[in-house]
């Protein structure tokens, strides 16, 4: 493998190149890895199919201008990404503790990139180039265009490009912004004067130029009130469609931001060509001796087939990142790289995944979503799924199957999530048997999330009952193969919604479906979701009703203690929420109990346990004499 390969990261690359200057400089938070699952090496590898030069630094030392500075002053722009993640999701849990490894990063390290990297980076190309354009990218910049609640801060933050001090924002995929904007900046066009292209955001200091748009409650309103706030999420929300979205305006004092309506969706042709490009499919060589990058082990050998989600889960932010319309790659696309995999000197025979968002969507909706975009105040699911939705999988197990007959390969997995809700309104069962017999192995993820209705409503996610039925019709299909295989349904404490009487609602059916969760998601309020609003506000954007919100760290931890209530470590919490909750019937002998009384534990009596430990040694000492 031939370093130049990958796109420049030094001088040395350039001249090898016979290059003395780029077009392009992407800037971002993650180590170089040329894998179509990398935002950075998606965008640089469209524009330089575009015929642009293109160079990455890539983690670059935010102490000093040193390194923004290493491959010069960029001909068009730099473009800046936090990375694959946003960087304070990447750095802290949802107790706010540091993490103990960064995925996208040499080695795992941590430290290699700064809190809030997108700010970080456009500050220092700021100060080491005055007055060179800035374009930002990426799920960070993406999901904080508009003032938003910032959980790390636990208050409301100004769009991002008023604190980065960039010139524009791409939000969503990005590959059909960035082109136009390319194309624009080489034709000679100021960065200040492109304000038309679909899927971005800029500064303006009057609406002159503006038609046909919303204004949403400014930042200084938002800032101040909770209920102002929640209008103004519901707008964004709702206008969420590249069909038809209308422009939306927010005042930050006396400059306004402006977002344009959500780019159109990529055709197959499209994204096939994207998907197509010569990624060199791994970390840079640079990251060898330092233990490569880990976020590469579990897509290598992953296949993309589709974006989007039309699932529309509360807690997700995929309507504000990739939309909810299906875009899917042909066959023929996913073929040729399945067979580029098999190729691999260290394949082993088995494809990680075949999906994305969600595995089992692989068209539209339905045909109106063609036509009019993505309905405004319904989705596709949930309460029941819509009598429009277009539910078949015969197209997805058609690809699988093609797959399964490629020489070299042994067996593809499906890792990408599952709607089980969308294969219950199935009518056939040939998926799940299929999925069963073929595509998983010993155990099946699924994201139930919660059992209270109340919770469940405010989640978007269907009833308990659908889950009951789609879990019965499981084991009754393994058990007709032979297969001994299980299901593991995630689970998630303290969304918004959920007080202790759902938390132990939650417990008791663990208890009588003998499940018993090994991890345990707290919800985590990160930019851009309906549940974020719903825990800053207090409110459901959708109708405007209030909605309980579990905040302080106590109450957080006796929910997730809750759900593991097995776990000894976790006996004071869950006895302190029965008794908070006035359940103290759960604490007994009975079959019914989650924990037994405190004196009795592992069968001794805690206040004699002294004594008997004592007497136990001075038996010992006997028989040794």
């Amino acid at each position: 493998m031939k370093v130049n390969d990958f796109l420049p990261i030094c001088m040395e690359d350039m001249k090898k190149r016979g290059w003395d200057r780029l077009d392009f400089i992407i800037i971002s938070g993650d180590a170089y890895v040329d894998h179509p699952s990398f935002g950075t090496a998606v965008i640089s590898r469209v524009l330089e199919m575009a015929g642009y030069k293109v160079g990455i630094i890539a983690q670059p030392n935010w102490r000093n201008v040193d390194d923004f500075k290493k491959l010069g002053k960029p001909k068009l722009a730099f473009l800046i990404t936090a990375g694959n993640l946003d960087s304070m999701v990447n750095h802290y849990t949802v107790s706010r503790r540091k993490r103990e490894k960064d995925m996208y990063s040499p080695g795992g390290k941590m430290g290699l990139r700064p809190d809030r990297a997108t700010i970080v980076y456009a500050n220092m190309v700021r100060q080491a180039y005055k007055k060179v354009p800035i374009i930002l990218g990426g799920i960070e910049a993406s999901l904080r265009r508009f003032a938003h609640y910032d959980y790390w801060n636990d208050k409301v933050r100004r769009s991002i490009l008023f604190d980065s001090e960039a010139d524009l924002l791409v939000f969503g995929m990005g590959e059909k912004q960035i082109i136009e904007i390319a194309d624009n900046l080489k034709d000679g066009l100021s960065v200040k004067y492109i304000r038309h292209i679909p899927g971005t955001c800029y500064k303006i200091d009057d609406l002159k130029e503006v038609y046909d748009f919303i204004e949403l409650p400014s930042f200084e309103e938002v800032f101040e009130d909770k209920i102002a706030y929640t209008k103004a999420f519901k707008i964004q929300y709702e206008e969420q469609d590249s069909i038809r979205g209308k422009v939306l305006i927010q005042k930050h004092r006396d400059t306004y931001i402006v977002q344009n309506p959500p780019a159109m969706p990529m055709t197959q042709d499209e994204l096939d060509r994207v998907y197509s490009l010569p990624y060199m499919r791994n970390y840079h060589p640079i990251y060898k001796e330092m233990g490569g990058v880990p976020g590469i082990e579990e897509v290598k050998y992953s296949i993309i087939s589709e974006r989007g989600c039309f699932g529309g889960c509360s807690f997700c932010a995929l309507t504000f990142h990739q939309g909810r319309v299906i875009q899917s790659r042909s066959h023929d696309s996913i073929i040729k790289e399945a067979e580029k995999i098999v190729k691999d000197k260290d394949f082993k025979g088995y494809i990680h995944d075949v999906g994305g968002p969600t595995a089992n969507f692989r068209h539209v909706a339905c045909e109106k979503q063609k036509k009019y975009g993505t309905c405004k105040n319904k989705q596709c699911l949930y309460p029941k799924p819509c009598k429009n939705l277009y539910v078949d999988h015969d197209e997805y197990l058609e690809l699988l199957r093609k797959i399964r007959k490629i020489k070299g390969v042994k067996k593809v997995f499906i890792r990408s999530g599952l709607r089980y809700d969308y294969i219950m309104a199935d009518k056939k069962d040939t998926f799940l048997k299929e999925l069963c017999e073929h595509h998983i192995s010993g155990q099946l993820k699924v994201a139930p999330e919660h059992i209270s209705p109340k919770v469940l409503d405010l989640m978007g996610k269907p009833r308990r009952e659908v889950y009951e039925k789609f879990v019965d019709k499981y084991y009754k299909i393994n058990k007709k193969l032979g297969k001994n295989q299980f299901l593991v349904p995630y689970l998630m404490s303290s969304h918004p919604g959920s007080d202790l009487k759902a938390a132990i609602e939650m417990a008791e059916y663990l208890r009588d479906i003998r499940y018993y969760p090994e991890q345990v998601q707290d919800f985590y309020p990160t930019p851009g979701t309906l549940s974020t609003c719903m825990y800053y506000s207090g409110l459901d954007p959708r109708n405007m009703k209030p909605v309980y919100v579990p905040k302080t760290r106590e109450e957080k931890s006796m929910q997730r203690a809750l759900l593991q209530y097995r776990n000894p470590k976790n006996y004071d919490l869950v006895k302190k929420a029965l008794i908070l909750a006035g359940r103290k019937d759960l604490i007994g002998y009975g079959p019914k109990c989650l924990i037994k009384p405190k004196e009795v534990k592992n069968g001794i009596y805690q206040k004699n346990k002294r004594k008997i430990e004592k007497k136990r040694k001075t038996k010992k000492r006997i028989k040794r004499r």
